[in-house]
């Protein structure tokens, strides 16, 4: 079933119009007149339907992610799997930071001296003050203490800043999930070495998926953020939201980003997708598929004519919901006979 077949379940609009500038109505089946064939007598009309350009694309998750560090060292543990599913925060890999616990010692060093010489310092200021209170002391050297209580002050935070970079790298030691999906792939074993900006898992979350399709500009110039599009994946239709429309440089084509909610992660990342476009609206004339004949490669209908029932062959179209569009050999106005015993209820 293509996916034109499908739109009609999802509420493809059908009106029948009887000529330009009149209200729309709908198809209508007549009261039976003479004829050599049994059934009921449908006149036919013009009918309105939904215009679409079928785009295809392919389904991508919507949030994805290969994972590194910025350290240099070995894969101490590999907590995951491909497949496993993962919460945000949760650790993933972890690298031997081994060679920061000393640097760590050397920074606590350094902060231990700067605050001693900071108290120093904050003593000396207060005696100093209280001499220049008493004029037992100079303002030049007041001014000396002031200045090596401000430098005493600077060490300290120097030394603190230290501290919290090495705890910054220190956490890249540990990677943890991004967000909350599946692992799709992992690249490291416990022993390998690890450096910066090697990958070492792939993680991806299919709750939400891209459909990225390419239009020409015409059917891309009404399609605005957050409309909705129906899309074929696989063998489900979806209907998605249009995250926005990108034009290419060349102006041959835009391209058209559709979100697609995937409870569940039912719908596989990657898989081919197509996206129906709406393009406006449509006159065709329709005709139940169960008044259809068929002789091998060939269809028509029984048509009603003042000599009597007539066979016609015809060209058909797309279906809609038990209805099939002529697309030759049949006019507005034309009567066909529709089946009774095998009478579809509209």
């Amino acid at each position: 079933m293509s996916l034109r077949h499908l739109l009609a379940l999802s509420g493809i609009l059908v009106l029948v119009t009887s000529g330009c500038g009149e209200k729309a109505h709908e198809q209508e089946l007549v009261s039976a007149v003479p004829g050599s064939a049994a059934g009921s007598v449908l006149e036919l009309r013009d009918t309105v339907v939904n215009s679409t350009f079928e785009a295809s694309g392919v389904a991508e998750a919507f949030e994805q992610a290969t994972l590194s560090t910025r350290l240099m060292g070995t894969v101490r543990e590999v907590l995951v799997h491909e497949g496993d599913r993962v919460a945000v925060g949760q650790p993933l890999v972890v690298v031997d930071a081994a060679e920061l616990d000393a640097k760590a010692a050397q920074v606590a060093a350094q902060i231990a001296g700067a605050e001693a010489m900071l108290r120093e310092a904050e003593t000396q200021a207060g005696r100093i003050r209280a001499l220049f209170a008493d004029s037992a002391a100079t303002r030049a050297q007041l001014d000396a203490a002031e200045t090596g209580l401000i430098g005493a002050r600077s060490a300290v935070e120097a030394a603190s800043a230290g501290r919290d970079e090495l705890a910054a790298i220190r956490s890249y030691a540990t990677v943890r999930a991004p967000f909350s999906g599946m692992i799709t792939a992992r690249f490291v074993h416990p022993g390998a070495l690890a450096a910066p900006g090697a990958p070492l898992v792939t993680i991806q979350d299919a709750a939400r998926l891209r459909v990225r399709v390419s239009v020409p500009p015409a059917y891309a110039s009404g399609v605005r953020r957050g409309a909705e599009m129906a899309v074929f994946i696989g063998s489900t239709l979806a209907m998605g939201t249009v995250e926005g429309v990108v034009p290419s440089q060349g102006g041959n084509l835009a391209t058209i980003n559709v979100i697609v909610v995937n409870p569940g992660s039912e719908i596989l990342a990657g898989s081919a997708a197509t996206v129906a476009v709406p393009t406006g609206e449509r006159d065709v004339l329709l005709v139940p598929s169960h008044a259809v004949v068929r002789e091998g490669d060939l269809t028509g209908v029984q048509v009603r004519t003042a000599e009597g029932d007539q066979l016609r062959w015809i060209r058909l179209g797309a279906r809609h919901d038990g209805w099939i569009e002529v697309t030759g050999g049949l006019e507005a106005g034309t009567r066909i006979v529709v089946p009774d015993l095998v009478r579809e209820e509209r």
